[in-house]
């Protein structure tokens, strides 16, 4: 087996205005890798490179030449990969400066090795037999946008829903959950909140206070990153509990990871594998977590779903009752054709529907 990488970018374009604290996203840029056997060029895996701006440590003004550079390298070994040196080889080849590299690398290579077919690993989901259960997602915007966005989950069949707060006044998106919670209690609609760091540190607790009126399942990095003694603070008197987001990105070290989970004991931690570098990062996390009991759960960051698919697999793996944060693959107009699909709350692969990769102009 010989194998060589080459890349394309496809510019994702958004349906809607889709706001964070962080800003208004339109469109999305993304890098799709395609690695092929030299022996047998039509088995191919794809992977998705898909730093984010504002957020990915990787993203950087001379990403492309990265890309190139790496993919250079890795063309000029003429390396053979199989399941015991694929972590070996990523280690060697991709700097854990670059996260969304080495996930790219990482699912094309599983997809190679399992025969180029989007399959990165055999569970019960890529059978169709299992669906994972996740969040329905509400963007930032006016309050009126946001109120349509909850009822459309509503009818959608979730029963979890996750609304980005932060952007808008404090009063107003209060008042959208008090008017979830009017018609629906906890047990019949759990309530997420991600504040993407949006909340000072003076006026978080104050926040948090009036937040837990609502019953709410958890909240995502209330405060800005790398506060560590803040944070801590928050974890242990919040009535709110706490998710872990952003503060996690750029920790690739097992210790750091180990030391970072111990000093602040969030409730929760949340992985988004382009953000962290890849799945054997994840499975990190989760080991470390598992061990101090703190809980998880697996988000999508803005992916195609050719990064979707492989996530979802991921995901699959574990058996986490959670629902998970995988709802993102109907947000754009010229998304990747494929069979994952949103049903009643859960995403579910169609072993019915194949794969339509045209638009990516191979």
């Amino acid at each position: 087996m010989g194998l060589k990488a080459k890349w394309f970018k496809h510019l994702l374009k958004f349906k809607f205005e889709a706001g964070t604290s962080r800003g208004v996203y339109t469109e999305k840029e993304t890098f799709i890798l395609h690695i092929s056997d030299t022996a047998n060029p039509t088995v191919f895996g794809l992977g998705e490179i898909a730093p984010l701006a504002g957020l990915s440590i990787d993203y950087v003004p001379d990403f492309e030449q990265v890309l190139n550079n790496v993919c250079d390298t890795f063309n000029s070994l003429d390396l053979e990969v199989f399941p015991w040196n694929l972590n070996i080889i990523l280690s060697q080849l991709i700097d854990d400066a670059f996260p969304s590299v080495k996930f790219g690398f990482e699912t094309a290579l599983l997809d190679v090795m399992n025969g180029g077919k989007r399959i990165i690993f055999e569970n019960d989901f890529i059978d169709g037999r299992k669906t994972i259960p996740i969040n329905g997602l509400v963007w930032m915007g006016s309050k009126e946008f946001m109120v349509n966005q909850v009822e459309e989950k509503l009818e959608a069949g979730f029963n979890t829903l996750k609304l980005k707060i932060g952007a808008i006044n404090f009063q107003d998106e209060l008042s959208i959950l008090a008017s979830i919670r009017e018609r629906f209690s906890p047990e019949q609609i759990s309530l997420r909140v991600d504040a993407n760091g949006a909340f000072a540190v003076e006026e978080a607790g104050q926040k948090l206070a009036a937040l837990s009126t609502y019953q709410l399942h958890s909240i995502e990095q209330p405060i800005k990153a790398y506060q560590t003694e803040a944070m801590a603070s928050l974890s242990e008197k919040s009535p709110v509990p706490i998710a872990l987001d952003e503060e996690l990105i750029g920790v690739s070290d097992y210790v750091q990871k180990m030391q970072l989970l111990k000093k602040i004991k969030p409730q929760y931690i949340i992985l988004k594998p382009t953000l962290l570098g890849g799945l054997q990062h994840c499975r990190e996390w989760i080991e470390i977590a598992t061990r101090l009991q703190i809980g998880w759960w697996i988000t999508s960051a803005l992916e195609s779903n050719i990064g979707l698919n492989a996530i979802a697999q991921f995901t699959a793996e574990y058996k986490n009752p959670l629902p998970q944060g995988l709802g993102t693959g109907g947000l754009y107009h010229n998304n990747i054709d494929g069979p994952l699909t949103v049903e009643n709350g859960s995403l579910r692969y169609d072993i019915k529907k194949a794969w339509d990769l045209s638009i990516l102009n191979y």
